[in-house]
């Protein structure tokens, strides 16, 4: 599809209001039913800049989101939903008289922050982005770093959660499932997009430069995923990896290949450690030194067959190890700090339990026409040329991965390469497709 009128779907304001998510009085109602149009508004320009990055046909979403000065709004936008998922979603579910007949609403609430940093991976892959971002950039730094932080605790405790859904349990339930999952994967978007500013090292402000090397220490945090690689696990005696929205079995012939997360964390580490800039800036603390000598075991002869540059990382850990510790420096800096978070938070602090109990009457609680009305604009915008085109590559069978040319007869919603691979998934697959194929005959 072929979208030729772009302007309106930038139709957010590059100065906020104050941000609908985040308000507790009816007076700024009304501000709900422009955040539901800006939703539909960014999940279009998120389409359409896929649509143009696979077509390879220019990126007219990016070139108007510089244009316009769309990055830092982008980047508060996303930090607002991010702290109404910490500090209101919480509380709205612990409210006893919370007891939603659909979670629809709140899902796409919970979807908002996925689309967003889905726009900025697309974009970041430009420079002149980044650039954009302004002052913000401090603030999506310090998202990235938070996101990745939960990435890698969370690989401490058995990664996100299965993605397939059970027939059991609340729809609170499922829907606390379902933000679990969206979560990681969120953060696995974050990983991009820092890998994407680290591309423009040399460019980045001082105060960006000691955000990442300094308060953060970014590198030995990315060395922290290099070791636990959440999107990677064993299941049943198979390499598992966790690509496009869920986990697919890694076949033997495949298993030297480097991953596209891997990737991502060994450019970003080679930007960071030997971009002249990053160099002269960062302390290798003894702490430091250590961490990065752990990156030693995993540069292999197939991983510099597949990434030539990081001999020239191999050749500084090399050298890392024979100088000593340097000792911190004490320099006195003056230098920016991120605001978003900090602003957010202090015109809302006290305030989170009034927004939940606002938000559970007049958003939360819709009546039958109103969710009907605003299930056929979900409709109109989630269109299924749209999303085939988003994603036109071949199914994959539900079993062994293999791309498949057959779907289930009943459900109509799992693909399979062969008839054996389907009976052996049945198993798995029958408890949610009996259910589904009932669903559709009530219809």
């Amino acid at each position: 599809m072929v979208l030729s009128h772009l302007g309106p779907w930038l139709g957010f304001s590059k100065t906020q209001p104050p941000h609908p998510l985040l308000l507790h009085t009816c007076a700024h109602t009304p501000c709900l039913g422009r955040w539901n149009q800006q939703h539909e508004n960014l999940e279009k320009l998120n389409m359409q800049a896929i649509l143009d990055a696979t077509a390879s046909q220019g990126e007219p979403i990016q070139e108007l989101l510089v244009t316009h000065g769309k990055i830092p709004t982008l980047v508060e936008e996303l930090i607002a939903v991010e702290m109404w998922k910490q500090k209101v979603f919480p509380v709205l579910c612990r409210l006893e008289d919370f007891k939603p007949q659909n979670t629809f609403p709140i899902y796409m609430v919970l979807h908002h922050e996925a689309s967003i940093i889905n726009l900025l991976e697309t974009a970041f892959f430009h420079k002149e982005v980044c650039e954009s971002a302004e002052d913000t950039i401090l603030d999506l730094v310090d998202y990235c770093h938070r996101k990745l932080t939960l990435l890698v605790a969370q690989s401490g405790h058995g990664g996100p959660p299965e993605e397939e859904e059970s027939q059991y349990g609340t729809p609170m339930q499922e829907l606390q499932k379902q933000a679990e999952l969206m979560e990681f994967e969120i953060a696995l978007k974050a990983l991009s997009v820092l890998r994407y500013i680290t591309d423009c090292v040399d460019s980045l402000s001082l105060s960006t430069l000691s955000r990442m090397l300094s308060t953060h220490n970014l590198p030995c945090l990315l060395v922290e995923l290099l070791e636990h690689s959440p999107w990677s696990r064993q299941e049943g005696g198979k390499l598992q990896q966790f690509e496009s929205g869920r986990w697919q079995t890694v076949f033997p012939s495949e298993q030297q290949k480097l991953s596209k997360l891997d990737g991502q964390v060994w450019i970003a580490l080679y930007n960071l450690l030997l971009s002249p800039e990053a160099r002269a800036r960062y302390c290798l603390t003894s702490f430091a030194r250590g961490q990065l000598l752990k990156l030693r075991a995993f540069l292999t002869d197939t991983l510099l067959d597949q990434l030539p540059n990081l001999a020239d990382l191999q050749g500084f850990l090399a050298h890392l190890a024979l100088t000593e510790a340097q000792p911190p420096k004490k320099d006195l800096v003056l230098e920016q700090i991120p605001e978003i978070w900090e602003r957010l938070e202090r015109e809302n602090r006290g305030k989170w339990q009034a927004i939940a109990k606002h938000q559970l009457r007049h958003v939360f609680s819709p009546s039958e026409q109103e969710l009907r009305l605003q299930a056929r604009r979900w409709a109109e915008t989630y269109r299924l040329d749209v999303l085939e085109a988003v994603a036109p590559e071949q199914p994959r069978c539900a079993y062994c991965n293999a791309e498949a040319s057959k779907r289930c007869s009943r459900c109509q919603n799992e693909w399979y390469c062969c008839r054996e691979c389907q009976v052996k998934h049945w198993e798995k697959h029958g408890k949610a497709c009996v259910p589904a194929a009932q669903d559709d005959r009530a219809k």
